[in-house]
C-alpha cells in the first residue's frame, strides 16, 4: 500500500487548503489588490506547497527507501532513488 493512500485524507485536506489560497490570489488580482498583498498570498502558497512536498517526500523516504533498504543488503538502489527524488524536487 502506498503511503499516499494511507495518508490520503490528510494530503487531500492540504491540497484543498492550497486550492483556497490560489483562489484568494485570483480574487486579489480581480479586485486589483496591492502588490504587497498579492506577494504575501503567493509566498503563503509557496510555503504550503513546499510543506506538502516535504511531507510526501518524507513519507516516501521512510516507506519506500529506508524500509526497502532494511530488507536487502544493497543500499545503493535506495540511495539512488533518494537522490533522484531530491533532484526532481529542487528543479
Amino acid at each position: 500500500m502506498s503511503h499516499t493512500v494511507r495518508e490520503k485524507h490528510k494530503l487531500l485536506a492540504r491540497v484543498r487548503r492550497i486550492r483556497g489560497q490560489v483562489e484568494a490570489i485570483e480574487r486579489a488580482l480581480e479586485e486589483e489588490a496591492d502588490c504587497e498583498r498579492v506577494m504575501h498570498l503567493i509566498a503563503a502558497i509557496r510555503g504550503a506547497t513546499s510543506g506538502l512536498m516535504a511531507e510526501v517526500m518524507e513519507d516516501h523516504v521512510r516507506t519506500h527507501l529506508v524500509d526497502a533498504a532494511r530488507r536487502r543488503t544493497d543500499d545503493a538502489d535506495a540511495s539512488e532513488q533518494l537522490i533522484e527524488v531530491i533532484r526532481t524536487y529542487l528543479r
